[in-house]
């Protein structure tokens, strides 16, 4: 206690400085903190279920690479066939329109087996979940979310029994799910279930012609004692059995079972992300205790003398030492305390701007675990900090220090002072090179062009209930009068509706043959694929590079015509007029009608403009039914959703009210999802990138802000030990411009030793960075070059206050000040 009071006396005896490193600290403790939150919530938090390092999801892995997808049959053959599981249940994500009391609203969902909850070992707060004879009975029941509970329902405690209307046909509440529950595990916080009903597959979903679509997954729980390898053992035995079972026009597509850790399937992108983020801020933590202890030191140094009278008087160096541990300790605790007020801050700020694929988003907060962690760091960087000022005190020479006239720029701690700058631009230089490199991709991306012109363009996504909409000739309908409703509104120039929207990250993809191909030749390739009404390609102003555009003449009855993109152009007739060639659907040997290439068009990116140009095809949607097989007439064989796209003459965000008008005025309860420009849907899947560039830019700003300060403490505190040298220099004749060019040429030099060392450093880091750049490398000799040159050039701006100083200071008054 006698320490510790004795070391807070002596910080109060220094206000502005005590103060100045306190937020020093708090900078970097609570950045670094405020990650720590995010790596916790995401990746070291285990999932709220039962055991959850058992879970695993079981799927099939096509000749293309990893998959955790499974067709609708496959749901029971795993089921039954397996044996390395105690349960697993299979589920798909729907989407279905909320209606009744309140306005009708698009709500995310899923279907599941009734072995998905027991398997998942997490039990409703209120009610029950669904049984094994509800879903065969096709029951029409649902377990809803606990934010759907309390947002729609005002967590009105007699919602058991409440009819629910979904897509139009009622449904009974029978529970609600506890608030940690998420499940399927959606990136982003819009993607979430809020409720769950039966699969109850129909028969439809297990035909023949149903059989290619893997769009199903399951969750399974891994028995006690089997391991990780076992379980794929067993589930790639079963994958041949469902290999064989295939119908004859999938004979050919080979695939192997696949089991992924559930947790590692959540974060997996995820990850390296993190982990750089989390580098990047300890640099930015690393560099602030450089400061402090820097400054520290300085202080250190002023009290030399005093140190020299203690050490004189009989104090043990113990003490000393003991003392300078305090001072830090005190230190990091203030700076740690307002470091997590910082870290709030920011934790809530980011909540706001974190990209909608971040996963897990709703499990990051400041519990006590990281709290804890960001007192940890405090102390540890308190500590750290009071290594150099202890050392400064143990090498005090008590002849030298007791004389009056001790000033001096040779003191033996000259070389710890410019170690500590040294190393501070090294550390901040490795942060500046990253960001200039993430900065530089992000400038790639943006500079390439997704293939369409964004400017005038408004979208809106859509899902048709079956009740209402059962076959192809209600879809077509209601998607005819859309448009023809649209295009009569003034503005609008023209208007379509795709089911495959550029910047949307999603697409329905499809197995192709090309004309020529054998079965010996054919292999397994995916390309996406869109249907088309309207006048989508002119809407969204895609260039036309080869052929024609859809028109009205491509209709239910007309010849099977399609249009390719530029890559699946090349690829499939490299060197080759496209135009007149033929395709199919599926594998040689299945039974699809050729339908004729009419056109080719530009490379549009489904997901961000650094994703690769994926092969894409579009269809007319009133040919679809034949597309697939002639007997498909009178069935539903559209998609029931899609995107409605329109170019207008005025501002987009102007035209929402007419675009939401004319779908009420087709089907009045219908409800519209993600209404926004295309500048906006854009804005959204760039996002991790812009958000990734944004935060290390930010450290970045952070840690030359830092790195500013520590070298201007620096030197000016090395030319006011050096006031007597310099006014004998000038009392000799030294003119004032070669004062000042002494003391920059002094600061320089440190700045490019650090530069040395930092560029060592950027090196070595590039391995980690590189996976995060967009053409761009990370060992770009021009970022290397300017961020050097950068940080010279901030390390002679620092010393030039203290130059002007020096050079204007009167030689007499000098000398008697020394």
């Amino acid at each position: 206690m006698q320490n510790l009071r004795y070391a807070f006396r002596s910080l109060k005896s220094a206000p502005g400085l005590s103060l100045t490193i306190v937020l020093t600290l708090a900078l970097g403790v609570g950045a670094t903190t405020a990650v720590f939150s995010l790596v916790e919530g995401i990746l070291l938090r285990p999932l709220p279920f039962r055991d959850p390092s058992q879970l695993v999801l079981i799927g099939d892995r096509l000749e293309q690479g990893r998959g955790t997808s499974v067709t609708a049959r496959e749901i029971d053959t795993y089921d039954t066939a397996t044996n390395a599981f105690a349960s697993q249940g299979g589920y798909i994500p729907a989407s279905y329109e909320l209606s009744g009391a309140a306005i009708p609203e698009e709500i995310n969902a899923a279907r599941f087996t009734a072995k998905v909850f027991p398997t998942l070992g997490v039990q409703p707060i209120l009610g029950r979940v669904f049984t094994q004879q509800e879903e065969n009975a096709h029951q029409s029941v649902a377990v809803i979310s606990y934010a759907l509970w309390q947002t729609r329902y005002h967590g009105d405690p007699n919602i058991l029994g409440t009819i629910l209307v979904l897509d139009r046909r009622p449904y009974t509440t029978i529970g609600v799910m506890p608030r940690s529950f998420q499940f399927p595990l959606e990136d982003g916080r819009l993607e979430q279930a809020q409720l769950w009903v039966p699969l109850s597959l129909t028969p439809e979903e297990l035909s023949d012609q149903h059989a290619g679509f893997w769009g199903y997954q399951i969750v399974a729980r891994v028995k006690d004692g089997i391991t990780m390898s076992q379980a794929s053992d067993d589930t790639n035995r079963v994958s041949q059995q469902v290999m064989r079972s295939l119908p004859p026009g999938q004979t050919q597509i080979h695939i192997r079972g696949q089991v992924i850790p559930l947790f590692e399937y959540g974060v997996s992108e995820v990850r390296p992300l993190l982990r750089t983020l989390f580098l990047c801020v300890s640099i930015v933590l690393l560099i602030a205790c450089v400061n402090a202890s820097g400054l520290l030191l300085v202080r250190a140094i002023r009290r030399r003398a005093e140190y020299a009278i203690r050490l004189a008087l009989g104090a043990g160096s113990r003490a000393v030492v003991r003392e300078s541990i305090f001072e830090g300790l005190l230190l990091g605790v203030a700076g740690g305390i307002l470091g997590l007020g910082f870290a709030s801050l920011i934790v809530r700020t980011a909540l706001q701007l974190l990209p909608e694929t971040m996963p897990r988003i709703d499990s990051i907060s400041l519990d006590g675990t990281v709290v804890s962690f960001g007192l940890l760091v405090a102390l540890a960087t308190g500590a750290l900090c009071s290594f150099a000022p202890a050392f400064a005190a143990l090498k005090v020479n008590l002849a030298e220090s007791l004389k009056e006239n001790a000033r001096t720029g040779s003191t033996p701690h000259a070389r710890l002072r410019s170690a500590l700058v040294v190393s501070e631009i090294a550390i901040a230089l490795v942060l500046v090179t990253t960001s200039a490199a993430f900065l530089r991709s992000f400038q790639k991306m943006r500079a390439v062009d997704p293939g369409f012109r964004p400017d005038h363009v408004l979208s809106a996504l859509y899902l048709l209930p079956l009740q209402q909409y059962p076959t192809t000739t209600t879809t077509d309908s209601f998607n005819l009068a859309v448009l023809d409703h649209l295009t009569a509104k003034p503005g609008v120039t023209a208007a379509g509706v795709t089911t495959s929207m550029p910047a949307s990250d999603m697409s329905a993809m499809s197995a192709y043959t090309i004309e020529g191909q054998t079965p010996d030749t054919w292999k397994l390739k995916f390309a996406a694929f869109g249907t088309i009404y309207g006048d989508y390609f002119r809407a969204m102003d895609i260039p036309l590079i080869e052929g024609r555009y859809f028109d009205e003449d491509d209709r239910t009855h007309a010849p099977l015509v399609a249009i390719v993109n530029q890559t699946m152009a090349n690829h499939c007739w490299p060197g080759e007029r496209a135009v007149g060639k033929r395709m199919h659907v599926g594998a040689p040997k299945k039974p699809s009608p050729w339908m004729t290439v009419v056109g080719v068009v530009a490379d549009t990116k489904i997901g961000s403009r650094d994703d690769p140009s994926n092969e894409q095809w579009y269809t007319p949607a009133q040919q679809t039914a034949s597309l697939y097989d002639a007997g498909f007439d009178g069935k539903l064989s559209n998609p029931t959703s899609g995107y409605i796209t329109l170019r207008s003459a005025l501002p987009p965000d102007h035209m929402i009210k007419t675009l939401r008008a004319s779908v009420a005025e087709v089907d009045p309860l219908l409800a519209l999802q993600q209404v926004q420009t295309m500048n906006e849907a854009i804005a959204n899947v760039e996002a991790p990138r812009r958000f990734n560039t944004g935060l290390i830019s930010v450290f970045a700003a952070g840690a030359l802000l830092l790195t500013i300060t520590g070298i201007y403490a620096v030197i000016a505190f090395s030319v006011s030990q050096r006031t007597q040298e310099i006014a004998i220099r000038m009392a000799l004749g030294a003119q004032r411009q070669n004062v000042a060019r002494l003391v920059l040429i002094s600061g320089t030099k440190l700045a490019v030793l650090g530069c040395i060392l930092g560029l060592l450093g950027s090196a070595a880091a590039s391995q980690i960075v590189s996976s995060f750049l967009f053409e761009v490398s990370a060992t770009d000799p021009l970022i290397y070059a300017v961020s050097a040159l950068l940080m010279i050039a901030i390390a002679i701006g620092a010393s030039a206050i203290p130059a002007i100083r020096a050079a204007s200071a009167d030689p007499l008054e000098a000398l008697r000040s020394s």
